[in-house]
């Protein structure tokens, strides 16, 4: 079976980028929050932080707010660009799966729900902070994430997440057409089986069904928050600066 060795060099953003995380409490926020904040000297919004970083000059700045509707991602957004004096990224981790049964059990609000958190959250979030962006005129990135299996039909536990997923890849398109002109870059990664803990907290898996379902990944492992998380800075970073619109596959060949 295939190991993960973390490299011993790290991406890196430019020096002063003022980046808002959503989800950082989650396996992988947290260690995107990390990565940022060894690898670069940033200013990180940290949402939903339940951990205490390393203040490093102060360069965390911790959020927490409920979403509910569009104002509450509104409001987000403003709150970490009235504290860091503007928005240069934007990284949506936050999102969740709701109902654990079967879709044809599901009540209409139960259905809304999932896409509520899932797609509509991400976009209010994404337009809040490209709106802030066009307004600087410096330009700005952001990130948004799916999953391999929307492109797939999801599962009958998680088919609402994978139709507001699969709708996350129009998202990026549309608003990396608004942003072009502005030097805004969207982006998003459409992520396979990731050992982030998502899988524990929302589906309940066993140590014993997460083995299971790395067997059926080519390279026969699950891939780590860290990996994905590199991906992400690279997306934020100077080298990725041809590239909008895209949607890019971190899935170690599943579905191949």
């Amino acid at each position: 079976m295939n190991q993960f060795v973390r490299p011993d060099w790290l991406p890196s953003v430019p020096s002063g980028t003022r980046l808002l995380v959503t989800g950082a409490s989650g396996g992988l926020g947290s260690v995107l929050v990390d990565m940022l904040l060894e690898g670069s000297d940033c200013l990180v919004g940290a949402h939903g932080a339940s951990k205490e970083y390393p203040r490093r000059d102060g360069r965390v700045i911790p959020l927490k707010r409920t979403f509910e509707s569009e104002p509450d991602c509104a409001a987000l957004v403003d709150e970490f660009a009235d504290r860091a004096g503007g928005i240069d990224a934007l990284v949506v981790l936050s999102g969740a799966i709701g109902f654990s049964g079967h879709w044809n059990h599901m009540s209409g609000s139960e259905w809304e729900r999932e896409i509520d958190v899932n797609l509509n959250h991400p976009f209010f979030l994404a337009r809040a902070a490209m709106r802030k962006m066009k307004d600087q005129g410096t330009g700005g990135r952001i990130l948004l994430t799916g999953t391999e299996s929307a492109l797939h039909g999801g599962s009958p536990v998680s088919f609402p997440y994978g139709v507001a997923k699969r709708g996350t890849e129009c998202l990026v398109q549309g608003l990396a057409r608004e942003g072009a002109p502005d030097g805004i870059l969207v982006n998003g990664l459409r992520l396979g089986f990731i050992r982030s803990g998502f899988h524990e907290r929302w589906h309940a898996k066993t140590e014993k069904d997460l083995a299971e379902r790395a067997g059926l990944v080519p390279l026969k492992r699950g891939g780590e928050p860290e990996e994905a998380a590199a991906l992400m800075v690279w997306l934020l970073s100077g080298w990725s600066a041809f590239m909008t619109g895209q949607m890019v596959a971190l899935t170690g060949g599943d579905w191949l």
